[in-house]
């Protein structure tokens, strides 16, 4: 994994604004890397390049809902790809100066993981590519009940409790 994280983003939601140990506690070792220093995976290595199923992507790290099956496309990049965050204000955006380029993170707006990068050559109408680490997301298909996330609070479209289990 390519790692590039050189300062800490901040959870909006002060239930995720953890300590490293607990982040450690709660994530695989691979998915810490990802959310919490930036790592990339290597392409073609995730599990939601290809995904046939209708459903929405969430945030490994705090179950927020981030991205539609709607949204995804083959970029053929190796890595998933979606034109269009589920809802405005659920994927922050930072300048990421990190390898003698200018890029755009992307981060979960709710507990600050790494996500990816978006880039302005999509395909479609938004003319965006969310490029995104399948380590970061997790995967729930329409109709069905994740167990993991608990119905949301009324107003909330975050369903992970603040004391979400380990995912050891």
């Amino acid at each position: 994994m390519t790692h590039r994280r050189s300062e800490e983003r901040v959870a909006t939601d002060p239930a995720f604004q953890l300590e490293d140990e607990e982040w450690q506690r709660r994530l695989t070792p691979a998915r810490y890397e990802v959310l919490r220093h930036g790592a990339t995976e290597p392409a073609w290595s995730g599990e939601y390049v290809h995904v046939d199923d209708a459903g929405t992507f969430r945030c490994a790290g705090c179950g927020t809902a981030l991205f539609s099956t709607d949204a995804k496309f083959e970029s053929g990049t190796g890595w998933p790809s979606f034109d269009r965050a589920v809802a405005a204000g659920t994927v922050a955006e930072h300048v990421d100066r990190s390898f003698g380029m200018t890029r755009t993170e992307i981060t979960c707006a709710r507990c600050g993981g790494h996500l990816g990068h978006v880039f302005p050559d999509g395909p479609t109408e938004t003319g965006l590519r969310y490029c995104v680490n399948s380590l970061s997301l997790t995967f729930e298909e329409d109709g069905a009940a994740d167990p993991g996330h608990p119905d949301p609070e009324p107003g909330s479209d975050a369903r992970a409790p603040a004391s979400a289990p380990p995912e050891r």
